[in-house]
């Protein structure tokens, strides 16, 4: 498990431009980046210790949000040579170490490219393709066009890894005019220090950054009766 690490001075500036003690009602979705087989299984080439560690948080924070009728949306990264939907040819050389064995088993359909067994998803959850690190820079438009019907004004995020996906995303979510919170022990990358750099980041200026027992107390207090 990270220890995650946010500066006190960093949480305190941040907090002019981006603080959110509470969620939206009615308003939220929770978006878990990318729980899939190839980031955490173990006999995966990405798979990673730090990401199987979050199965449980992000699990329950996925069970508390569907308890108040928020969406939970679910995306995978995924690889394609084809269409609009490539990436530019120098962006992955096959020839390098370990990168073609990387491209194959992000392929739509690719056992590796499904959601890792321990993660419960419901049937009413959203399962997203997205090929792009940031799911809103994704040209197939998925998670945007999802979040536009779903009428949504602020997101929360989950997943792996912390200083790739989940930072370009919730970057994108910002800058698209969302409220973003990040949930930095739901999130997980590869070391502490990529993970740590990520939060700081975030937490200066794209994000609020609230832990999953913040989110679980908020999500409580809706459910109660008055």
């Amino acid at each position: 498990m990270h220890v995650s690490r946010l500066p006190r001075w960093a949480a305190e500036r941040g907090a002019a431009v981006n603080s959110f003690p509470t969620l939206a009602p009615g308003r939220t979705a929770l978006v878990n980046i990318d729980m899939q087989s190839v980031f955490l299984a173990e006999d995966q080439i990405y798979g990673n210790a730090h990401a199987r560690d979050i199965v449980g948080a992000v699990n329950a924070l996925s069970a508390a949000m569907r308890s108040v009728g928020a969406p939970v949306i679910w995306t995978r990264n995924t690889y394609t040579s084809e269409g609009p939907c490539a990436p530019p040819p120098w962006q992955y050389d096959p020839e390098q170490p370990g990168v073609a064995e990387g491209m194959a088993a992000l392929r739509a359909g690719s056992p590796s490219h499904g959601l890792y067994a321990g993660m419960q998803v419901a049937e009413s959850d959203i399962v997203l393709d997205k090929y792009r690190y940031g799911a809103l820079s994704c040209p197939a438009g998925n998670l945007r066009r999802t979040l536009e019907a779903l009428g949504t004004e602020m997101v929360v995020i989950t997943g792996t890894l912390t200083n790739c996906c989940c930072e370009s995303t919730a970057r994108e979510a910002n800058m698209a005019g969302y409220k973003v919170i990040a949930v930095p022990n739901a999130m997980a990358s590869v070391t502490d220090a990529e993970h740590n750099a990520a939060l700081l980041n975030l937490r200066l200026n794209f994000a609020d950054v609230r832990r999953v027992k913040h989110i679980l107390s908020v999500i409580e207090t809706a459910r109660s009766p008055a």
